[in-house]
């Protein structure tokens, strides 16, 4: 597995404090780290709300990225509450389409940490609906 996984996965890891912010609030079940052109990372935790306006990890270390002047992703992973690796979900992969309609489909997503499984956004999300 290329060593920027591993750095991936323990930036992620670094930020992924489970807790409970208030009685409507929780955050950090799930982190994710997201790879940058310019070959930085930034990271990102879920926080979910009961009022339904929370975000998901992945989608929070993009926006990390777009506030620090960045829009193209190379690389994605997002570790689940347990330490494994997960497919984004439709929403991220729907944000990544969006920001990157040219070239979303060459973004490598780690599916699988111990496995070293890799695939391309193109072959999670092959048809684009615009």
């Amino acid at each position: 597995m290329e060593h920027i996984w591993e750095e991936m996965y323990r930036a992620a890891k670094a930020v992924q404090q489970d807790r409970k912010i208030s009685s409507y609030v929780e955050a950090g079940g799930v982190a994710a780290a997201v790879l940058s052109a310019s070959g930085r990372i930034y990271t990102g935790v879920c926080i979910d709300a009961c009022c339904t306006l929370g975000i998901c990890a992945e989608r929070n270390a993009i926006f990390h990225m777009i506030t620090n002047g960045e829009q193209e992703i190379q690389k994605v992973l997002a570790v689940m509450p347990d330490g494994t690796t997960g497919a984004p979900c439709g929403a991220c992969r729907e944000l990544m389409a969006q920001l990157m309609p040219g070239g979303y489909r060459e973004i490598e997503i780690l599916l699988d940490y111990e496995k070293e499984r890799v695939v391309k956004l193109g072959e999670l999300t092959p048809e684009w609906w615009i």
